[in-house]
């Protein structure tokens, strides 16, 4: 013991980050007058934000959708129909509350719960602005913070998939047993992904901690350096939610609507409401992560000596940035249609987990050249010192994105060659030969329908053929 004690310094000297890049040297949020009571209050006004926020985001992409299919969208309740939302949620309140016979009826009820829940716990550890004097307490617009804040987000989330699972399991049925099983899948394996993409910034800011990664963005934003995490993050994010053209767990031609086809009355808008949640939970951590958080954008940044970036003007710039990511939630379902299921799973673990990995190595071994751990080894270019490691990292990943597209090219001749060969086939085909309608093969043209065995039509009465019995073929 005496002597890991007496290497303990020496071994922190190795591990630890330089002075400039220490994450204490980054602010974390300051909590020390924050009362009990008054935590209390900031999760109250947090519940109604998120309330109020999904009130309004219902109502916007019904209108937005409306608009984008050249119709009027709701109109009716409330001025410009904003009052739609509301009501659309009383009723569910009064609507009948069915439950099947078969189903497990302490999970059946469970489930909604545990997913809605976990919805709102995600929230907590995200900054909304900076530090605000409210009700006589300087405190930060946030709930709580921890060393790896960031990491329970993804918990969370893992947690949220059980209410997924379960409503599809306990409803007794098959169809929501399948896009429970199917749903469960996709959100663990973009989970995955996910997470990979937040380990560059991660990298970049010294810290899981989301006040300080939201310190560290106050001169540049994350979306710039860590630029190609972000791009898998907003796909992710996508998948993680369910939303088009991901909402594979609720194909109404394939599963009616999936996990919870059997839900109805308040338990479904436990569902509802979640999914709405979760939408905003990626959102503000996309938000955080990548776009600087509460901190205004240039040019408000540099006015007034940073009067715009910082009390309560931080929530305003995050919710702006927040609803750009709901917007462009819209954009999407109104844009374009559902993918095929087997095409989003190979596509999640063939591309995005094996690409994030290596990004994340190459971002590791560039954050390494940067602080100094790889050597201090660097040749001046354009008047600018970069480490050699950088070049190297640099240089092995346009190799590596030349072997890429050196393998599709190949893959793709492939293809082009069986393509061909299969081309080789009857110009001239009877669809009804196997005995049930196939359809033609590319190149390939039905014969004309007047060979065609005659099929008797819907509705129509067999006819009874009197087959000639040994007696009658006697007589």
């Amino acid at each position: 013991m005496s002597t890991l004690l007496t290497l303990a310094p020496e071994f922190a000297s190795v591990v630890a980050l330089p002075a400039a890049d220490v994450p204490p040297s980054v602010p974390r949020a300051d909590f020390s007058d924050t009362p009990i009571w008054l935590s209390a209050v900031k999760a109250l006004l947090l519940f109604v934000f998120l309330l109020l926020n999904t009130l309004v985001v219902i109502w916007f992409e019904r209108r937005v959708i409306g608009r984008m299919q050249n119709r009027p969208g709701p109109n009716r309740a409330g001025p410009f129909g904003l009052m739609q939302t509301l009501f659309d949620g009383l009723k569910s309140l009064f609507k009948e509350d069915v439950k099947p016979a078969a189903a497990d009826a302490f999970l059946f009820t469970l489930a909604p719960i545990l997913f809605a829940t976990m919805a709102f716990v995600s929230f907590a550890i995200i900054p909304l602005g900076g530090t605000v004097n409210l009700f006589g307490h300087q405190t930060p617009l946030q709930l709580t913070d921890l060393s790896v804040a960031a990491l329970l987000v993804l918990a969370v989330a893992g947690v949220a998939a059980y209410g997924v699972i379960l409503a599809g399991w306990s409803s007794g049925s098959t169809y929501p047993l399948l896009g429970g099983l199917r749903s469960t899948a996709q959100v663990i394996s973009y989970e995955i992904a996910m997470g990979l993409a937040l380990v560059a910034v991660f990298l970049y800011s010294g810290s899981m901690s989301t006040s300080q990664i939201v310190e560290a963005q106050r001169n540049l934003w994350y979306i710039v350096p860590a630029f190609i995490s972000f791009v898998v993050y907003v796909i992710t994010m996508v998948g993680e939610t369910n939303r088009i053209p991901f909402d594979l767990a609720e194909g109404e031609g394939e599963l009616v609507a999936g996990y919870h086809t059997e839900y109805s009355g308040f338990r479904f808008a436990m569902y509802y409401l979640g999914e709405y949640i979760n939408m905003f939970t990626v959102s503000a951590l996309a938000t955080t992560m990548f776009l600087g958080g509460w901190h205004a954008p240039l040019p408000f940044n540099l006015i007034g000596d940073g009067y715009f970036d910082s009390g309560w003007w931080g929530l305003l710039w995050f919710t702006i940035k927040m609803w750009l990511f709901m917007f462009f939630f819209v954009w999407l379902r109104g844009t374009l249609p559902r993918t095929r299921y087997d095409q989003f799973m190979a596509f999640g673990w063939k591309l995005l987990i094996p690409g994030t990995l290596l990004w994340v190595m190459a971002v590791a071994f560039i954050r390494g050249a940067q602080l100094g751990f790889l050597g201090d080894s660097s040749i001046a270019i354009a008047g600018r010192e970069i480490p050699i490691a950088t070049l190297i990292v640099i240089g092995v990943l346009l190799v590596a994105v030349l072997v890429v597209l050196w393998l599709w090219e190949t893959k793709m001749t492939e293809r082009e060659e069986a393509a061909a060969k299969a081309a080789d086939v009857p110009e001239e085909i009877d669809p009804y030969a196997g005995g049930y309608p196939v359809p033609p093969l590319p190149g390939q043209r039905l014969r004309e329908p007047s060979t065609y065995p005659a099929l008797p039509r819907a509705g129509a009465t067999a006819t009874v053929v009197d087959t000639p019995t040994v007696e009658n073929k006697e007589a």
